[in-house]
């Protein structure tokens, strides 16, 4: 295999998470009498922690990062409703044959870790993922190259042997900083046009396709 660690990113990526993370955030808005903001805007913030998302979406007020990230947590459960989260077509598949074939898959998120396993339980997708780094396994989060540099170093892998497969700029940057290879998806949150922006070293429309790309 090309590659023998992936770390992936989560929500757009192997989860379609769009619905109910738009939808909470919109809960958000209302709930705290926020500027209103279009669903455009607030996807453009998916892939964030959330104690960053206030100063990019909400900086002409005096919101705080903390209250926003807790609102948020306590009205996401809300949406948060059995299958209201499904995984992308071929996401399952495709993580098996890479499994299987020898790939270490992990993932690095911004949501927090418990959030992770609980996903990877109820889409079952036990025993495939080696890792889960979470908002709060770094200090510096993505687009910073900590999550991807943290990961090289608990498996002692080096970095011309990994690929980070994302579906926001965040994602390639953050690769890019560590000194990754990059793999971005056109069906997640952001556009092709930023995504081509971060110049990537692959793009694919569909989730199958990375075998191509490992092998």
């Amino acid at each position: 295999m090309k590659y023998s660690l992936i770390i992936f990113d989560f929500d757009g990526t192997i989860a379609d998470t769009n619905r109910v993370i738009i939808n909470t955030m919109q809960a958000v808005i209302r709930e705290l009498g926020l500027p209103a903001r279009t669903d455009a805007e607030c996807q453009s913030t998916i892939g964030l922690p959330l104690v960053a998302v206030p100063s990019v979406l909400f900086a002409d007020t005096d919101l705080t990062p903390e209250l926003y990230a807790d609102t948020y947590r306590r009205l996401f459960d809300n949406y948060n409703t059995p299958d209201a989260v499904t995984l992308f077509e071929g996401v399952r598949e495709t993580l098996m044959a890479l499994h299987e074939a020898g790939c270490i898959l992990t993932i690095a998120s911004s949501r927090c870790v418990d959030s992770l396993k609980n996903y990877t339980v109820t889409l079952r997708m036990e025993g495939l993922f080696s890792y889960l780094l979470g908002a709060e396994s770094v200090e510096h989060p993505k687009p910073n190259a900590e999550p991807v540099l943290k990961t090289l170093e608990h498996f002692g892998i080096p970095a011309e042997e990994a690929l980070v497969v994302g579906d926001m700029t965040y994602d390639i940057l953050m690769a890019q900083n560590a000194g990754v290879a990059t793999c971005a998806v056109t069906y997640g949150n952001d556009t092709l046009s930023n995504l081509r922006s971060c110049n990537p070293d692959n793009i694919i429309d569909h989730f199958s396709d990375l075998l191509e790309i490992v092998k």
